[in-house]
This record gives structure tokens, C-alpha cells and sequence, in this order.
């Protein structure tokens, strides 16, 4: 996934997907609180049945996917949360001391059998790969040996994540254990998805047992590991679809297509002088690094859904608001940038609309059957359905 997004970024494809920039008191912050947290965050004080491992990111202070299923899970559950990119959950706790520390420290060099040369022979690009894997692998293979006693200490029975394919020291300490995994679903799922696309299904390591997923949709939308079942969990965080308002339109922005799409938002907005346009930066994404043109605003404060359950058109690239925004009734549009192949399936389901002229964004549908990207919750069916 590194590799790809330096490729990606590199060639002028994509930006940078989630931007973090950290002044010298944000850093010297951040390791204040990596020691603070040694005493008052400590994992491996009490006991634990299940862990969960949430998102980072929390709209209006909700991790949103794993949400209801802490609740479910109750007080014997190990909520372990990091504070390195993000507010950690009251009461949860972690191991940052340790991760930044595992990264802090790597060999100079790698060998990396020619991995460099082959992909800029292959793409024109060069990526530093030798860097990389004189960082990661040493990194993973000394927090994996950690959360291996971490999960040992408690007798662990079942670890549920989120983005496993950045936590695969957690999923590998796991399995090297022989402790279930299970992943909940957190975003868009596609075949050319690297995180979740694995052509031919061979048997790749370090991967979650099973795959919770928000609707039908996304069980079978690419190809998993070997091995790796999916179950339909529902999405419970949607909001009420309120009154829409006939005017409104929300381009969903990201940081790897933000310019070219603000650019087309620029187009509609000339196009439509009749609608009100409204740019809606990804959190992760600076509002310093977007100027808006004549006829755009930028959309800031209140939360992403709920604006989405005013909107009649959405516009965006890949993001999985798009299927929220699906969800909550709004007409879709995907903008003809490099990721719209996420949107394939919903495209030729007529469920959404490849915006190629500004002027066809009135002409984008509503889908009939949101319920397919997002069923009703199925947390509690699950947890009983797996004790029992």
C-alpha cells in the first residue's frame, strides 16, 4: 500500500491521500504524551476477553464503525486506540511509546532484490524502496513479538480492527497465535483495492479470518485472501434521510483528487449558476491548500452525513461518502478522475452517473436500493452467532 501511494504520488496521479503535518511543539506534544501514556494507558494492566482496534478518525468525537459494537461487546473488551493520529477513545489505551519508537529505529539499508529498478523499468517512477523496508520490516517484526505477549497476557479469544492492512503487526501477533481476527469494513471496497484485492484468491499472510461488511454489496466486490469470509454487519452511524433541499450540491473531496475535482466543481458551478456548490474537504485534507473559485463555497463545521442527508447531488471521485451519500438519497455523480473505477459497479447498475460534461449533473440518479451498499445493524446477531 506504501508503495502504491508513492508511485501514485510520484507520477503526478494522485496526491498525497491523508496529509499529516506536525509542527515542533505538536511533535514534542505527541512525545509527552507517548510517556504519560506508559503509566496511564498501559495495555497490559487487567483483563480482557476481546480486543478491539478502532479508527482513527471520530466526526464530532464518534469512532463510527466500531461504535456499536463496543457497546455490544461490554467492559471485558480491551479498547485499543492510538493517540499518534488522532484523539484517543476515553478509557482506551495503547502502545504509541512503543510504535513510533519501533519506527524510529531501522538499518540503514535493505536489500530489496531489485524491487526499484523493476518498477521504474515497469512505470517510469522511482520509488525508495530499500527505505522502505529497512523501516517497515524491522518495524513490524518488533511491534508483532510485542502484541504477541500483549495478547498472550490477557488469553485474547478474539481481536477486531479496523483497516487491518495498517495494523498487520496486530493481525500477524494473532495468527501466530492462533486467535480469530476480524475485520470491520471502514471504507470503499473495490478490485483495485490493494488492501482488500487479491486476484485468484491466494493465500496471502497476515490476514483477518473474516471481513465484516456494511451491505451485500461489498462481500464479493473483489477478490479476498484465500480463506477469508465475509459477513453482511449493517452500518447503524447512517443518519436519517431529512428533507432535501432542491439546490444543494456536495463535491466530496479527497486529498488524492481534491484540485482536479475542485476544478470541475468550478465548471458545474458555471454551468448550474442556479445551484448552491459546496466543497467538502476529507478530514484529513487542509483548507489552506484549496483556494475556491467563483461559485464554489467551502463547506466547514458539522458533520459530512448530515450534510449529505440535505443534499439532492453529491459529486466526488473513490471516497465511500459517495455510497453514504447513495444511502441517504442523494443523486450521484462521479467524476471522470483517476479512482472513478471505484464506482464501476454502481455506474452499470444505474445506481450512479460518470459525470463527463458539467452540464449532466441535473441527469444523475437516485438508487432504488441503498440497502445493498448499507443493510440494517446485524452486530448483535453476530456477537451471539460467534459465543455460541
Amino acid at each position: 500500500m506504501r508503495v502504491f501511494h508513492e508511485l501514485t504520488r510520484r507520477s503526478g496521479i494522485h496526491g498525497v491521500p491523508h496529509p499529516v503535518r506536525r509542527s515542533t511543539s505538536d511533535k514534542l506534544g505527541l512525545v509527552g504524551r507517548h510517556v504519560a501514556g506508559l503509566a496511564t494507558r498501559n495495555p497490559f494492566v487487567g483483563r480482557y476477553d476481546a480486543m478491539v482496534v478502532p479508527h482513527p478518525r471520530k466526526p464530532d468525537g464518534v469512532e463510527i464503525y466500531t461504535d456499536e459494537l463496543r457497546a455490544a461487546l461490554g467492559p471485558s473488551t480491551l479498547i485499543l486506540d492510538s493517540g499518534i493520529n488522532g484523539t484517543p477513545l476515553p478509557g482506551s489505551r495503547n502502545l504509541d511509546f512503543f510504535t513510533s519508537a519501533a519506527g524510529a529505529v531501522h538499518a540503514r539499508a535493505a536489500d530489496d532484490r531489485g524491487i526499484t529498478t523493476a518498477l521504474q523499468e515497469l512505470t517510469g517512477v522511482v520509488v525508495p524502496t530499500s527505505a522502505l523496508l529497512a523501516r517497515e520490516v524491522p518495524k513490524h517484526l518488533r511491534l508483532r513479538a510485542l502484541y504477541r505477549a500483549l495478547l498472550k497476557r490477557h488469553g485474547i479469544k478474539t481481536v477486531y480492527v479496523v483497516v487491518a492492512y495498517f495494523h498487520q503487526h496486530i493481525v500477524g501477533a494473532a495468527r501466530d497465535l492462533g486467535i480469530r481476527v476480524v475485520e470491520l469494513q471502514h471504507g470503499a471496497i473495490s478490485p483495485f483495492h490493494l488492501g482488500y484485492s487479491y486476484p485468484g484468491r491466494p493465500a496471502v499472510a497476515d490476514q483477518p479470518d473474516e471481513l465484516w461488511c456494511f451491505g451485500d454489496y461489498w462481500t464479493d466486490v473483489a477478490e479476498l485472501p484465500a480463506g477469508m469470509r465475509t459477513e453482511v454487519v449493517g452500518a447503524p452511524y447512517l443518519p436519517t434521510a431529512t428533507a432535501k433541499d432542491p439546490k444543494l450540491a456536495v463535491f466530496l473531496s479527497q486529498g488524492t483528487t481534491g484540485h482536479g475535482l475542485l476544478q470541475i466543481a468550478e465548471t458545474v458551478a458555471k454551468a448550474h449558476p442556479e445551484l448552491t456548490i459546496q466543497f467538502r474537504l476529507h478530514p484529513s485534507e487542509h483548507a489552506a491548500d484549496y483556494t475556491m473559485p467563483a461559485g464554489v463555497e467551502l463547506s466547514t463545521g458539522g458533520n459530512t452525513l448530515d450534510l449529505l442527508a440535505q443534499a439532492t447531488y453529491q459529486v466526488g471521485v473513490s471516497t465511500t461518502a459517495l455510497f453514504e451519500g447513495m444511502a441517504l438519497g442523494c443523486r450521484t455523480a462521479v467524476a471522470e478522475l483517476p479512482g472513478h473505477e471505484y464506482l464501476a459497479g454502481p455506474i452499470a447498475r444505474g445506481h450512479a452517473l460518470l459525470l463527463t460534461t458539467p452540464e449532466q449533473l441535473t441527469d444523475a440518479p437516485v438508487c432504488p436500493t441503498p440497502e445493498t451498499y448499507y443493510a440494517p445493524s446485524r452486530i448483535e446477531q453476530l456477537i451471539v452467532g460467534a459465543a455460541s
